[in-house]
C-alpha cells in the first residue's frame, strides 16, 4: 500500500471516530437535559427572603421598604459632639460641595482639624465631603476639632470659624445649628485637661555594651527577625494585624535611620515606645514588647534601662506596666477607649 493510500486511510479512521464521538456527545447532552430536575420552583422559592419562618412576599416586601434616613449613630461616626465643634446645615434643595465655596479656601486656617460630611441626596447616606465633588447632598456638617496634642483651639479662632459658616448659612437660606463658643470652650477646656492627663509614653532603653561597636545594618537585621520594621519617618515600627502602629524603635538621640545610610551609620543608645493613648489592649502589647526588647538585648549583647540608665528591673517592668493599667481605667472612665478613632484623632 502506497505512502499516499495509507494517509487516506488514517483521514477516513479519524473521521468516522469524530462523527461517532459528536453523535455519542449529543446523546449524552440530551439525555442531560431530559434528567436534569427542574429548578424554577427552587429558585421562585429563593427569591422570598426567610425571616425566622415566616416567608415574607417579594413585592409586598419592596412596598413596605421606606426610605430611612441614616440615623445619628452613623453620622456620629465621624464626627463627635464631645471632640468636634459641629455647624449643621439642612438645605431648601440639594446642593454640592460647591455651596461651601467661602469655606474651603480657609478650612486650615485653624490649626486644627476640620472635617464635612454630607448626606448624599440620592442615598440618604452620610459620607465624607470633598471639595471638588459632583454629589449632592441635602444636609453638611462641618466639624472642627476643639482638642488635640498641641492643645485646646482658641476662642478667636472658634468665634471665627463660627462667624464664617454662619454666613454661609444664611446666603443658602439653610436651616442653620450654630453651637455658641462659650460652652463650646468649656468643653474643650475640660476635654484638653483629660488629654493632658492621659497623654502618656512608656519607653524601655537598650544600651549597647561599651565596647559594643554597633551598626544600622546589623540592628536593622536583627529587627527584621523579630517582625519590626523601618518606616518614613526614620524609625521602626511593630505593626499589628491590620496595620497599626504598636510600639517603634527609635534612636535615642533623634537621628533617623535611614535605608541608604545604614551600612555606615553607628548605632548608639535605643529606645523602644508605647503611646499608650494610641493602642488597643496596650498592656498586653506592652509585655510583647519588653520580650522584644529582651531578645534584641540578648542578640546584641545590649543591656535594658531605664531613663536613668540604671538596669532595668522587674519591679520597674511591673511599674509600668501598672501605670499603663491606670490610664487605660482613666480613658475608659473618661468615654474614650485607647486605640479607637477618636483616641486616635485626639492624640495624633
Amino acid at each position: 500500500m502506497s505512502e499516499f493510500q495509507l494517509s487516506l486511510l488514517s483521514i477516513g479512521v479519524v473521521v468516522i471516530v469524530a462523527v461517532y464521538t459528536y453523535g455519542r456527545w449529543q446523546q449524552w447532552r440530551y439525555q442531560r437535559s431530559v434528567n436534569k430536575p427542574d429548578l424554577s420552583d427552587v429558585r421562585d422559592s429563593l427569591r422570598s427572603p426567610v425571616i425566622g419562618d415566616a416567608q415574607v412576599n417579594p413585592s409586598s416586601a419592596s412596598e413596605a421598604t421606606h426610605f430611612i434616613p441614616t440615623s445619628n449613630a452613623e453620622t456620629d461616626a465621624k464626627l463627635d459632639e464631645r471632640t468636634d465643634y459641629i455647624v449643621h446645615f439642612i438645605l431648601k434643595f440639594p446642593l454640592t460641595a460647591q455651596a461651601l465655596d467661602g469655606f474651603w479656601a480657609r478650612r486650615f486656617d485653624y490649626s486644627k482639624t476640620v472635617q464635612t460630611i454630607g448626606c448624599n441626596a440620592a442615598t440618604g447616606a452620610w459620607e465624607r465631603v470633598i471639595p471638588e465633588g459632583r454629589i449632592s447632598y441635602s444636609e453638611f456638617k462641618v466639624g472642627l476639632q476643639l482638642v488635640d496634642r498641641n492643645g485646646a483651639i482658641s476662642d478667636t479662632r472658634l468665634a471665627d470659624f463660627r462667624e464664617l459658616l454662619g454666613e454661609i448659612g444664611r446666603k443658602l437660606e439653610a436651616d442653620l445649628t450654630l453651637p455658641m463658643v462659650e460652652s463650646a470652650m468649656e468643653r474643650a477646656r475640660e476635654l484638653d485637661k483629660f488629654c493632658a492627663e492621659v497623654d502618656q509614653i512608656v519607653g524601655i532603653n537598650i544600651v549597647p555594651n561599651s565596647e559594643r561597636v554597633l551598626f544600622g545594618s546589623e540592628l536593622a537585621n536583627t529587627l527584621q527577625t523579630v517582625g519590626m520594621s523601618l518606616q518614613a519617618d526614620g524609625t521602626f515600627h511593630q505593626f499589628d494585624s491590620e496595620g497599626a502602629t504598636l510600639f517603634t524603635l527609635s534612636s535615642a538621640e533623634g537621628i533617623p535611620f535611614q535605608h541608604h545610610t545604614l551600612d555606615q551609620m553607628q548605632v548608639g543608645n535605643l529606645t523602644l515606645l508605647l503611646d499608650i493613648p494610641r493602642v488597643q489592649d496596650a498592656v498586653i502589647h506592652f509585655d510583647e514588647m519588653t520580650m522584644l526588647a529582651m531578645e534584641v538585648a540578648a542578640i546584641l549583647r545590649a543591656s535594658l534601662v531605664d531613663d536613668q540608665r540604671v538596669i532595668l528591673s522587674k519591679g520597674a517592668i511591673e511599674k509600668m506596666r501598672t501605670q499603663i493599667e491606670t490610664v487605660l481605667q482613666r480613658m475608659q472612665a473618661g468615654g474614650v477607649i485607647a486605640g479607637s478613632e477618636t483616641a486616635l484623632r485626639l492624640f495624633p
